[in-house]
């Protein structure tokens, strides 16, 4: 059978690609914008959206994709095509359940924010006064060709978690030792399915939290913190130091409590209830550009629990659930009459947290900043914020106008099909056409 690779940083090559057309989005033309796409069907407003959801389900690349669209406080417009999987008689829809993957990174880092609003951490607080396994980090000398080390001048901030500029590894993403020494103890944040696939090597089981933050402190970092931009697995720490500097029981229990409760996500888990399998899409990965399943939605490894709430890429959610958390953001921390973060919280966590010095050319960030766990605009940009997902997911803001947009599919690696960046420029080609039609 054909290998493909999986690597994470094959699956995730794509994540930053929305931020086009933040330009025209945020021109004096944005309130006009809105009052059209009110104006008329869904469908009719976004021809080139739902073209590209009808080319790619017509053309068998995928079994399904569901747009979301929605401005400011208003309800979305979803766009559907497909099922929720290629054997599955379910029709994809606005409640079906998809994975994530670094998609729950920005809902972790707008999770930090809260507690920076609640003064239970600072910005650039030192993460060892939470997670005291992180006080002496070693930095490697040259993580390309051993671990060989030197203790790191600069202790990991908050800012830095946030930012991937902590210096931490990613298991399985890129080829260097340090990394591989990850995947090799277990420090293995995210989950792919309960078979073994093709091209892959065996799984290593996931440690557990307090034992992930022990081991994954023992192993070099890739860079000294605060000096290089470097995709890691730095929101799934960040989740567990939130755990700790707020008391929750859990990760999973925090994020319950404090915004998929408050936010009335009521489709949104680390594991999906049994209950809800019906809802679940299948994944799939592809092979010679044909789709292969790789996780059936039935005998999902979702439906398992989790060793813990992986913060960088543990959630399954439905498309309407992810709008409502995208909706906060656009609302300035407001769902309805609801408030559930702090509006300079929202505003910090969409601004360009990247200290300073760093050069980001070559990253998934380069030409933009990067915030509370997404892509921030810079410039003509300023006012996106967002992330892609594993799985071909997106899901984007953009707080000049209001605009909320997201699309949701599963197949990996992300850029085996240019989903991710045909979808943006989708959406610009469309917030084009309605300021001509002004």
């Amino acid at each position: 059978m054909q290998e493909f690779d999986l690597s994470r940083r094959s699956m995730l090559r794509a994540s930053a690609l929305f931020g086009t057309g933040a330009a025209l989005a945020a021109s004096p033309f944005g309130r006009a914008l809105a009052r059209v796409a009110e104006g008329a069907g869904i469908e009719l407003n976004w021809p080139k959206v739902t073209e590209l959801l009808q080319k790619y389900v017509s053309e068998g690349k995928v079994a399904g994709m569901v747009a979301a669209l929605g401005w400011g406080t208003k309800a979305p417009g979803y766009i559907v095509r497909g099922k929720e999987g290629f054997a599955d008689p379910d029709a994809a829809g606005a409640n079906s359940l998809f994975r994530a993957y670094s998609q729950t990174k920005p809902v972790t880092g707008m999770a930090a924010m809260m507690l920076i609003d609640d003064r239970k951490l600072k910005l650039d607080q030192p993460i060892a006064d939470f997670v005291p396994e992180f006080a002496n980090m070693k930095v490697a000398i040259d993580p390309k060709t051993s671990l060989e080390s030197r203790p790191a001048k600069t202790q990991i901030t908050v800012r830095h978690l946030l930012t991937h500029t902590a210096g931490l590894g990613y298991a399985g993403v890129g080829r260097n030792k340090v990394n591989d020494q990850l995947l090799k103890l277990g420090v293995t944040p995210a989950s792919l399915s309960r078979s073994q696939i093709p091209g892959l090597s065996p799984p290593t089981k996931t440690l557990a939290p307090d034992e992930f933050l022990r081991v994954a402190a023992t192993v070099p970092l890739v860079a000294e913190p605060g000096t290089k931009w470097s995709y890691s697995m730095s929101l799934d720490v960040l989740g567990l130091v939130i755990q700790r500097a707020s008391g929750a029981r859990s990760f999973a229990a925090f994020m319950q409590e404090r915004m998929f409760g408050p936010l009335g996500m009521t489709s949104s888990w680390f594991q999906v209830p049994a209950k809800e399998v019906g809802r679940l899409t299948s994944n799939y990965a592809m092979l010679g550009g044909k789709p292969m399943i790789i996780d059936p939605a039935r005998t999902s490894i979702y439906l398992d629990p989790p060793a813990f709430a992986f913060g960088g890429a543990g959630l399954a959610c439905s498309p309407a659930d992810y709008d409502r958390f995208l909706m906060m953001i656009v609302n300035s921390g407001m769902v309805g009459t609801k408030r559930v973060m702090g509006a300079a919280a929202v505003q910090l966590g969409c601004t360009n947290l990247i200290p300073d010095g760093i050069d980001t050319k070559g990253t998934f960030v380069e030409g933009a900043g990067h915030g509370a766990g997404g892509r921030v605009g810079l410039g003509a940009d300023a006012g996106t914020f967002g992330w892609a997902g594993a799985a071909g997911t997106v899901g984007f803001v953009n707080t000049r106008i209001g605009l909320r947009a997201g699309v949701y599919v599963q197949y990996m690696p992300s850029d085996s099909l240019p989903i991710q960046k045909d979808f943006p420029q989708a959406v610009l080609a469309d917030l084009a056409a309605m300021q001509h039609a002004k």
